[in-house]
């Protein structure tokens, strides 16, 4: 190489040296004609000098240098001058005098700075992330995950395991996700799945006699995105033969201990918590609960009967639930206006509402206290072991949105009330999941998790008459909550596995078809095994405390699952097409540019929202269900036609369009609904399907008052089967229209 140091390397030990440095110009500046370059590279910093009276015809190269010039320098080391070291650099010391410029390479002005101290926006960073990578800060995080890589195999090999490849190419199984689908140029109208994860295969090769296998795998997902989710990740893939759940816990530990201690030199402490899920879900209101404070729940729904407050009655009289958090010490930190603003943070998370009562020295107190008897507050400060100076804050709705909205609101106090410290780490394994969960949508029982988890025995018999009640040898690991790993037991027993499918609605024949190969493979002696897949890039996050995988993947997707960089997903030409027997006649006919035109312009906004994919919907009350979000929340936006042209008007879901008021908000003379044909030309939407963005269509858009009482709103995205969720305020931002009151 024509570099014999690097920028990171030089110290006073070095002086009178020769070195060549490689790299690229990162800050420059001319002292009396003197000029000193900072060069840099992946592993540092150094400062080389051009000096005139030294060699002139390298200051006049020097001259014409700018940011993000690539050069190769040839000099010598020499100690910097009195008080102009930099001890918070390795190369500190030091500096490079110039003979020679072996090499310039000229760069033009980079569209982002090469400086960790300005961030670039998100779209800017990821499509020229060749430069967001050549940031020091990138580069750190990069090269973490790979010695926490370098680690993980390391800890791994030392316990026993083999690293197996398993195939990228392989036969579509149902695994929780849609698939990615390759279609195959030898046997048209065949395809082959991208791996979800090596489940299947793992398993095969604990039947093919591999006892403890391991892997650093490639998984794909065809999901919505978000900042812990990407559509290909990578996972440590684990799976041991003759093993059950404890064993797992151990290897787990180990592992986790060793990962510690190699990549932060922290002693973590083991073993580690273990939850059963229903007691996470009682006192943490997650299965992913974040153990590093307090601050927990419990359901106080008995209790709540015994007393005369309206609300909490209602909900429990439709089979809801109510349930306390106790947000230790915050009676006496939190004033009414943050209090008030919890309550309106419940709200946007779906909740009717937020009820509180503080623990004085003298008892609770309240405008709800009233409601509760002396028996019923003594039971409730039983229940909730609180004390003088708590704050209990209660939410009453079915068990999921009450869960939902405690679950965050703790989350919330422990991050704003500082009880989390950035360098602690939690850990703690959930166990005993629930085997199978009802699909309202569906109508049918669904595997919780894995389906290839063996349920518990005990249980075995009620697979047919109460699936419900049937607990698996699921797990899950969790840190600083956020899931780590999810992994099981695995049957093991052909009969048993065919059962649990046909729990779930899936015909013998279909069973045969997509799982024949693995089942078959059980008849010829399979030991029993357990495993888990880790995520590895949420890991490496962690351990830096960064929140988004983003940071820690090289080339990663964005929201909406596309590489600004590369412009990935694109175009096909003809003759590839051709080749795969693929037409896209049908996809042209049919593709739905609007919820694309939406998704764009929430993205360069910056805007929150879910995207919601569902079975064809077609009214109000349908949509709301599938949804899951009230009737109320919902947005009908409405294609009207005038004398000038057409308008769009926006109601609630649980309201309809008031034609006469509408007509005398808008002034207009004639004012009448559009029809199919209308709406079709108009928006490209079928009706029912147009979203509240008239403004993408050209349209002056009216907002019934109804649609901005809401603190989250629903809405149907150009079609009858996705659905985008968000805040009204936010909604009201982007299309900006007129607010009035025309519905009845």
């Amino acid at each position: 190489m024509k570099r014999t140091h690097t920028c990171g390397e030089l110290t006073d030990k070095d002086v009178n040296k020769k070195a060549a440095l490689a790299g690229w110009c990162s800050t420059s500046r001319d002292h009396g004609g003197v000029i000193f370059i900072d060069l840099r590279d992946r592993y540092g910093i150094t400062q080389v000098v051009f000096d005139p009276s030294h060699n002139i015809e390298t200051h006049k190269t020097a001259e014409a240098l700018r940011r993000e010039d690539v050069v190769i320098v040839e000099g010598h080391v020499r100690k910097r001058p009195n008080g102009m070291e930099n001890k918070n650099m390795l190369t500190g010391q030091i500096e490079v005098l110039v003979d020679k410029i072996l090499s310039v390479n000229k760069a033009q002005t980079p569209p982002l700075e090469i400086d960790d101290r300005i961030e670039a926006s998100e779209e800017v960073r990821l499509k020229y992330r060749y430069l967001d990578l050549r940031r020091p800060k990138m580069q750190k995080q990069m090269m973490f995950r790979q010695q926490l890589a370098i680690a993980v195999r390391e800890f791994l090999n030392g316990q026993g395991f083999i690293e197996i490849e398993t195939p990228m190419l392989i036969k579509t199984t149902p695994e929780g996700a849609r698939d990615y689908l390759v279609p195959s140029r030898i046997h048209p109208g065949k395809f082959y799945s991208l791996p979800q994860s090596p489940q299947i295969y793992k398993q095969i090769l604990m039947i093919a006699g591999f006892d403890k296998y391991f892997q650093l795998a490639r998984c794909l997902r065809d999901e919505d995105l978000r900042a812990d989710r990407q559509p290909e990740h990578t996972q440590i893939d684990v799976e041991m033969s003759f093993a059950d759940a404890d064993d797992i816990f151990h290897l787990t530990e180990g592992m986790m201990k060793h990962l510690f201690r190699k990549m932060l030199n922290k002693d973590i402490k083991v073993p580690f918590k273990r939850f059963p899920y229903h007691e996470a879900m009682e006192r943490f209101c997650t299965d992913k609960p974040d153990i590093r404070f307090g601050m927990e729940c419990c359901n106080v729904t008995e209790t709540a009967k015994e007393s005369d407050f309206k609300v909490f009655l209602d909900v429990i009289k439709k089979g809801g639930i109510v349930k306390a958090l106790n947000a230790e010490g915050c009676g006496d930190k939190l004033s009414r206006n943050q209090i008030d603003e919890l309550i309106e943070f419940a709200k946007q998370n779906n909740a009717i509402g937020l009820a509180w009562m503080k623990v004085g020295k003298n008892g609770l107190e309240s405008n709800i206290v009233k409601f509760f008897g002396e028996n019923a507050q003594k039971k409730l400060l039983e229940k909730t072991k609180a004390k003088s100076g708590d704050l209990l804050l209660f939410a009453a709705d079915n068990s999921k949105i009450v869960n939902d909205v405690l679950s965050k609101i703790r989350l919330k106090l422990g991050n704003e009330l500082g009880l989390i410290k950035k360098d602690d780490f939690g850990f703690c394994f959930i166990t005993d999941f629930p085997m199978f969960e009802w699909s309202e949508d569906e109508q049918k029982w669904d595997f919780g998790h894995n389906p290839f988890t063996m349920p518990k025995e005990e249980f075995w018999d009620r697979l047919d008459k109460d699936p419900g009640k049937v607990i698996s040898h699921q797990y899950d690991f969790v840190m600083n909550g956020s899931e780590l790993f999810s992994g099981s037991v695995r049957n093991t027993i052909p009969e048993l596995q065919e059962k649990t499918f046909r729990v779930t609605g899936m015909p013998i024949d279909q069973i045969r078809e997509r799982f024949g190969f693995l089942l078959e493979a059980y008849k010829y002696g399979a030991p029993s095994h357990a495993g888990f897949g880790l995520g590895f890039d949420r890991m490496a996050s962690l351990m830096q405390g960064i929140h988004d995988i983003r940071e820690v993947i090289a080339f990663p997707k964005n929201k909406s699952a596309e590489n600004p960089m590369d412009e990935s997903p694109s175009e096909a030409s003809e003759k590839q097409l051709a080749e795969l027997h693929i037409k896209l006649d049908f996809v042209k006919e049919t593709s739905n540019a609007v919820f694309g035109k939406i998704r764009d312009v929430l993205n360069r906004e910056k805007i929150e929202y879910e995207v919601l994919e569902h079975r064809p919907v077609f009214t109000s009350k349908e949509t709301a269900e599938v949804r899951g979000t009230e009737l109320k929340q919902g947005c009908k936006a409405l294609v009207c036609k005038t004398e000038e042209g057409f308008i769009q008007a926006v109601v609630s879901g649980a309201k309809e369009l008031d034609i006469e008021k509408l007509q005398k908000l808008t002034l207009f003379k004639k004012l009448e609904l559009a029809n199919a044909k209308d709406v079709k030309q108009v928006t490209g939407c079928n009706i029912g399907s147009v979203p509240p963005f008239g403004n993408l269509f050209g349209l002056k858009v009216y907002f019934d008052k109804s649609v901005l009482e809401n603190a989250v709103v629903a809405f149907n995205a150009g079609q009858h089967t996705k659905s985008i969720k968000m805040k009204s305020k936010d909604l009201q931002k982007i299309v900006n229209p007129v607010v009035g009151e025309f519905s009845k």
